[in-house]
């Protein structure tokens, strides 16, 4: 589902990304965890491609992103779930579970609200696998925070997608809620044997959801494997603080005199 090969991004002098290759395979729940400015997000802007690597070879979906592609063609095999659901308050559960079909149907059915019968039932099928289907005809300001969540995903699922990408998913949850949101979408999208890569802060959930995890550092990865692996020397990789580069010591000012000890041998 997902190939990268010695993938490089940078911004200006900053060397976001430096040489990932990751291989996720179809059904692979895989957790990515990682400081601030380890290069998670970078790395999944890459994967949705809304960033373009620098350097290396990725595909998705069976779309090589190196290449120039169809964002209609992208969303046929990628979905997202963000950190804030993006939910349109206004409109009900089920319609906003059907944005996921948008990059299926026309423009002017799109803009009507126009599904056909078949997406429409879709749509009901992916809320039923999120425990929603009776809050279809709600209004979606009306649900709560996990609720909301559950819809993001609903609405992910009804793309179809080969890949979800979840962008901290859980950050503004409470840890009960959190946890019913992971176990949603760990459940959806294994029986639909759909990969996900999921950003995380949360060891205790990596540890708990993820079939795999992926400890990035300083733009490499520098931890591939399984929950049970996940030991203290490998979270100290991951976390490590980035040292300041060395630097002379600080020179003292202009006619600086070290004090004379008092006394004497």
């Amino acid at each position: 589902m997902i190939r990268a090969s010695q993938l490089h991004k940078r911004y200006g002098s900053n060397h976001v990304l430096r040489g990932i290759d990751l291989d996720v395979r179809p059904g692979e729940f895989v957790v990515m965890l990682g400081l601030s400015g380890a290069g998670k997000s970078t790395l999944l802007r890459c994967l949705n491609g809304l960033t373009t690597p620098d350097e290396g070879q990725l595909s998705v979906g069976g779309i090589d992103l190196r290449q120039r592609h169809s964002r209609r063609a992208l969303a046929r095999h990628v979905a997202m779930v963000f950190q804030h659901h993006n939910l349109v308050p206004r409109l009900s559960v089920l319609k906003n579970a059907l944005t996921g079909r948008l990059g299926a149907v026309g423009v002017l059915p799109s803009m009507l609200q126009l599904f056909p019968r078949r997406d429409v039932d879709l749509a009901r099928q992916c809320l039923e696998r999120v425990g929603l289907a009776h809050k279809a005809d709600a209004r979606a300001e009306s649900l709560s925070g996990g609720q909301m969540q559950r819809v993001g995903i609903a609405r992910a699922l009804a793309q179809q997608p080969q890949v979800i990408l979840a962008d901290e998913p859980v950050a503004s949850l409470d840890p009960k809620t959190a946890a019913s949101v992971m176990q949603c979408l760990r459940e959806a999208t294994r029986q639909l044997g759909i990969a996900v890569v999921c950003n995380l802060h949360q060891v205790e959930f990596a540890r708990e959801f993820g079939d795999r995890i992926v400890g990035l550092a300083q733009g490499r990865i520098v931890y591939d494997g399984a929950p049970s692996g996940l030991d203290d020397a490998a979270l100290e990789a991951i976390y490590q603080t980035p040292q300041p580069p060395l630097t002379e010591a600080p020179r003292p000012p202009m006619g600086y005199q070290p004090a004379l000890a008092v006394g004497g041998a």
